[in-house]
């Protein structure tokens, strides 16, 4: 396997918004061009690395560069690290973003009323009642990112032709190398 260089794949958005099923079949993707990925999921390292850590203000930001640095090693090391964390606050994202010499970062975007239609967690009518605190978007601030590489809006087509679109932007931008399979099938018409 020829070596290739890491990046960072950073999905974030709402909770709901689809980043973990962004980031599980794009790394699907990838894999099966022969790229080694791992995926940082949100939740995940609240489990296991963030154990402890509340949705404070300070708790979220230790949260997130925790990610962020999870991320920065494993791209050093020639791997794309993809994460999918809510990440709501702007500055911390551009902190993240800063460490990293390959960084790209989608907003993965969706309205709040497609968030609450699709909540099979129950959490946003729990954070609509008041029964959840500090809850993103609701009670919390989710702060939009001002120039992402791309916006997914998960909304608004099917999860595979979002994928498309992530893997046809990642190609563009020259973190990846076009699908040569694909391009000989699609030539040979």
């Amino acid at each position: 396997m020829e070596e290739r260089e890491g990046f960072t794949l950073w999905l974030t958005g709402l909770s709901g918004a689809g980043k973990s099923t962004l980031a599980k079949l794009t790394a699907e993707e990838l894999r099966g061009r022969g790229y080694r990925v791992e995926v940082i999921d949100g939740d995940e390292v609240r489990t296991n690395l963030s154990k402890g850590l509340g949705f404070s203000r300070k708790d979220r930001d230790t949260n997130i560069r925790r990610i962020g640095y999870v991320c920065e090693l494993l791209a050093r090391n020639g791997v794309i690290a993809i994460s999918a964390a809510i990440s709501p606050y702007r500055e911390l994202r551009d902190e993240v973003r800063s460490r990293h010499t390959r960084f790209f970062e989608v907003y993965v975007k969706c309205p709040l009323a497609t968030l609450v239609d699709r909540d099979v967690k129950g959490l946003y009518h729990k954070a609509l009642t008041g029964e959840i605190a500090n809850f993103t978007g609701i009670s919390d601030p989710y702060e939009e990112p001002e120039s992402p590489e791309l916006i997914i809006e998960t909304h608004r087509e099917p999860s595979r032709q979002s994928l498309a679109k992530l893997i046809s932007a990642l190609e563009s931008a020259n973190l990846i190398s076009p699908d040569e399979t694909r391009r000989s099938m699609n030539g040979s018409r």
